[in-house]
């Protein structure tokens, strides 16, 4: 019987075609150092920030249960209690201090708000254990703002949270639990955890180490949350459900009528390559909410859109969230409102574009047909790979350079490939690309990843997009229908190239559940032909 991915992973490695051992843990290993350097660099700018304004008061605050959270407040120049001011509460991100936000809280309160950053529960010097999101730190959040309305000169009928990745998940879950929240900014943030991390069915074992390591380096795990990892880990089936309903209670999407309810200003930015919160959990999310919103998709990974703005540089990210902020808590007639509320930039040209509402992103989708009979061989890595977690979507979105790979040179033995004809024209891809296709495998179980490719005239391709697929309980030997989205994006193919799909059954990125000797075929029946549809900006 073949081993699960789990176990492959703790065994230390994959086999490639050439015989050359990847090793899972090493990649994940890059990507927390890389999280570690970029957190060093924010401590770094910190104290220089809190020594050049001595309006920084650093408290204590107390939380659920009576823990203490660390905090620091930062107030108008020339407030003498005469007088409120909006107040914005910045919950932190995953496994940085209070001082994450230090640079951006005193540009806030130079426009005039009460600015309140408390180091969320379990790490660092706050009380507590990580609990990801959980009640607990749902009502530390409404703690904090009664804490700020009884001790600074914060307004009641004006209150804002914001912040990336952990801390714009717990601003969504407060804004649905605490309807005294009017606006909030939500940067890198989920609103389905379990989409997130989970997708396909699939454990995405990078971007979930990553978080797991930095929550050991920098807090003090709960026994629940600890479990959680582990039941991951591992695959456990019989634990799965206790796993998607772990993540419901975490997700603000699961809270959505309460959200609109409460009709808070909800304004959402990511990344196109965020490897831990990909972009199309926020975009489904997006078309759901009821009262004012907007959303923002840039290129990048996970919270690199926003990290310049942390050192206290020009963001993109920053500048809107002041604006939205302006807008909704002080009235400002600053225009954002009659803006076109949905906002990309282009990995490929990194212009700016406007759109009424998310389904007219790809308005226009063009179909390329996955024609014959491929049958792949599974447990081997082709070649073709999703890239390693934060580092790969950080090179895109720098210099424009995604994950490649040479199309022509894919051991077909391993990865099945279909390539459109050559475009005349260059086609904007933008929006949610779809896979259909019939699978017919000879076990129960099994993983698969797409990969859509552009594909230049001597073969090389640049990944575009991908997803991963995992299935349980099929019957060996009978074929089943396959819907997959892959992750959206906005890439524009030049003329002259090619668009391939192609699908193998292992990358780094993620757990798979193939059994050894396990083979997948893929067909495209007449009567229920196989596809990808591309979405595309209308010309």
């Amino acid at each position: 019987m073949g081993r699960t991915g789990a176990e492959r992973l703790r065994a230390g490695g994959r086999q490639s075609p050439g015989g050359r051992p990847r090793t899972a843990l090493r990649t994940i290993t890059v990507g927390a150092l890389s999280a570690t350097l970029i957190a060093g660099g924010v401590l770094g700018l910190a104290p220089a920030a809190q020594a050049a304004d001595g309006r920084v008061r650093y408290v204590d605050i107390t939380g659920d249960g009576g823990i203490v959270l660390k905090a620091n407040v930062v107030t108008p120049a020339g407030s003498d209690g005469t007088r409120r001011y909006p107040l914005i509460v910045l919950p932190t991100s995953w496994g940085l201090p209070q001082i994450e936000y230090l640079a951006q809280a005193q540009r806030l309160a130079d426009s005039g708000y009460v600015v309140l950053t408390y180091n969320v529960r379990g790490f660092w010097q706050s009380g507590g254990e990580i609990e990801v999101a959980g009640p607990s730190d749902t009502a530390d959040a409404s703690r904090v703002i009664d804490w700020a309305l009884a001790h600074t000169p914060a307004d009641a009928g004006h209150i804002g949270m914001a912040g990336v990745s952990y801390g714009a998940g717990i601003s969504l879950l407060a804004a649905a639990h605490d309807p005294r929240i009017k606006a909030v900014a939500a940067l890198s943030g989920w609103a389905d955890l379990i989409d997130s991390i989970y997708s396909g069915r699939t454990q995405h074992v990078q971007a979930t180490a990553l978080l797991d390591v930095a929550g050991a380096t920098t807090g003090r795990e709960s026994a629940e949350a600890r479990q959680v990892f582990d039941d991951f880990y591992s695959s456990n089936l019989a634990r799965e459900q206790d796993l998607l309903a772990w993540g419901r209670q975490r997700s603000p999407a699961t809270y959505l009528d309460r959200l609109n309810a409460n009709g808070p200003a909800v304004m959402l930015a990511n990344a196109w390559g965020d490897t831990i919160f990909p972009a199309n959990q926020y975009a489904d999310f997006y078309e759901k909410l009821t009262g004012p919103k907007r959303l923002e998709f840039r290129p990048g990974d996970h919270a690199t859109a926003e990290l310049t703005g942390l050192f206290g540089l020009p963001n993109d990210v920053w500048t809107d969230t002041g604006r939205w902020f302006d807008h909704y808590l002080k009235g400002a007639d600053n225009g954002i409102d009659r803006e076109q509320p949905v906002e990309l930039k282009s990995r490929s040209t990194g212009g700016y574009e406007g759109y009424p509402d998310w389904k007219s992103v790809g308005a226009a989708n063009r179909k390329f047909a996955l024609a014959g009979t491929t049958t792949i061989h599974t447990n081997v890595d082709s070649g073709a790979d999703g890239g390693i977690v934060l580092l790969s979507s950080l090179l895109d979105q720098v210099a424009r350079v995604p994950p490649m790979a040479w199309v022509p040179l894919l051991p077909r033995r391993w990865a099945a490939v279909w390539q459109s004809e050559r475009y005349a024209t260059a086609q904007r891809v933008r929006g949610t690309a779809r896979l259909h296709t019939t699978v017919t495998p000879t076990r129960e179980s099994g993983t698969l990843v797409a990969y859509l490719y552009d594909v230049g005239p001597l073969g090389l391709g640049r990944l575009v997009s991908n997803a991963p697929y995992t299935f349980h309980g099929r019957t060996p030997g009978e074929p089943f229908g396959l819907d997959l989205d892959l992750f959206s994006t906005a890439y524009d193919v030049p003329a002259g190239h090619r668009l391939a799909l192609v699908v193998d059954t292992v990358d780094p990125l993620y757990i798979e559940h193939n059994p050894s000797g396990a083979q997948l075929t893929f067909s495209s029946p007449a009567d229920d032909p196989s596809y990808v549809s591309v979405p595309l900006r209308e010309q």
